[in-house]
């Protein structure tokens, strides 16, 4: 059976996200790091990990943003996603979340904190597209809003105008 973006965003109780695409939270540790056992760029307690479900379809994009922890993304079920990582030093990376490791994918991938990252559909194969994918990602320590940050487009390219044609299709 083939499923739809919609079966699981109705299945899965998924909302909409701010970065884009549909997302539910499915586990946040009732236990926590206080502030004094983290690294100083963490303003308070934080729990000790979270994990979403996390659905991107064809008709979005996860724009770039960042986040104070390392984010482990799995992949689920659909079609591939590229992730798009800029480090500190300007590096892009592009990987590719998937099942078909003949295609070079792979099934979990860790971004690095404090890393840009965005991600958006694969469309290598017609013939198996789904039109949307469904990942999970775990943040440890655990997410909290407080350490998201949205990109802008025109401060992330005047940071690194080499990667303006993706700074520009993963933002809005």
């Amino acid at each position: 059976m083939k499923f739809t973006s919609s079966y699981w965003i109705e299945k899965l109780d998924l909302e909409k996200h701010p970065e884009g695409g549909y997302f539910k939270e499915v586990y946040r540790s009732d236990e926590f790091l206080d502030k004094e056992n983290l690294p100083a760029r963490f303003n308070g307690k934080r729990c000790i990990a979270t994990s979403i479900y996390f659905l991107l379809n064809n008709d979005n994009i996860s724009c770039f943003h960042r986040i104070k922890s390392d984010e482990t993304w799995h992949f689920y079920y659909g079609n591939a996603v590229s992730i798009y990582i800029i480090d500190n030093k300007g590096n892009l990376l592009k990987v590719s979340l998937g099942n078909n490791p003949e295609k070079g994918e792979v099934l979990q991938f860790t971004v690095p904190k404090n890393c840009w990252f965005a991600a958006s559909i694969s469309y290598e194969n017609k013939e198996t597209d789904f039109g949307y994918c469904l990942v999970g990602c775990t943040v440890a320590p655990g997410f909290d809003f407080e350490d998201f940050e949205m990109a802008e487009r025109h401060i992330l390219i005047k940071k690194f105008p080499q990667h303006e044609n993706i700074i520009v299709s993963h933002t809005y």
